[in-house]
């Protein structure tokens, strides 16, 4: 079976696309395992397919995670995926999408895209945040920004042994049953937030995190945010109950189009 499928990053998270609309290739969790394998594969952080929306829904977007296991939402994802329905031409080319995810509604605008360069900038809402739901752990705070997130404050967060450190906290029981992404911040002195994440379902440090480096702004305040694969923008309002009206701001690239070959 060949699949002709698009390669985007957004801040360095990098994502295989597949348009689903029509045929749906009902790849296996070892075919999106395979896909995604940095030696044996295309390569990437995780694989997207994009299915006709129900009522009211430009699209849907069905995300997995490198492993090939399914996740509720991936924020970097969500921006490159509005990129690609506007390529594909979902709803005239728009670029205010309205889409689902495993997690709920979203809504994202391509604020600025170069056909020629292939770069651009995306907005991506994501849902609110009940207070409630954030809890002190172990030295830091569980939060659900579409998936589990773990924030810690360290010291000489470039000479940190993320990985390690990562992949340790990510199993503990305090982060519950499935676990959670791991986020280590450091303030900087030009104002941003420096952010490294550990995400589960790729077992490593990616690049950037969007869902991630969302959790990060809304426990520390911080709105500019530094990763090693690009800057973020994030707001929202601060209301007694919940952090409402969330956005997240960061660039998007394409960088290939390309045919592969799923043999069965």
């Amino acid at each position: 079976m060949e699949l002709h499928f698009y390669k985007f990053d957004g801040a360095g998270n990098d994502f295989v696309l597949l348009d689903a609309r029509h045929a749906d290739p009902l790849l296996s969790v070892e075919e999106i395992a395979h896909i995604c394998h940095r030696r044996f594969g295309v390569g990437a952080d995780g694989l997207m397919t994009l299915h006709e929306g129900p009522a009211d829904y430009d699209f849907e977007m069905r995300y997995y995670n490198s492993d090939g296991h399914t996740a509720t939402m991936c924020g970097n994802g969500g921006r490159c995926i509005a990129v690609f329905a506007h390529l594909l031409g979902v709803r005239g080319g728009a670029k205010k999408l309205r889409f689902q995810a495993p997690d709920g509604p979203h809504e994202a605008e391509i604020l600025s895209w170069d056909p020629l360069a292939r770069r651009g900038v995306v907005c991506l809402g994501l849902k609110d945040v009940p207070k409630a739901s954030m809890r002190q752990v172990l030295q830091g705070t569980l939060l659900d920004t579409g998936v589990p997130h773990y924030v810690q404050q360290v010291k000489d967060l470039d000479c940190y042994d993320l990985v390690g450190e990562g992949r340790r906290i990510r199993h503990l029981p305090q982060l519950g049953p499935a676990g959670a992404n791991v986020n280590f911040v450091e303030p900087l002195p030009d104002g941003k937030l420096h952010v490294r994440t550990y995400e589960r379902g790729v077992e490593d440090e990616t690049w950037s995190c969007g869902t991630g480096v969302t959790a990060c702004a809304l426990v520390t305040g911080y709105n500019h945010i530094h990763t090693s694969g690009g800057d973020f923008h994030i707001t929202f309002d601060d209301t007694p109950a919940a952090y409402t009206h969330v956005r997240l701001t960061g660039p998007v690239a394409l960088n290939y189009i390309g045919t592969l070959t799923i043999n069965r």
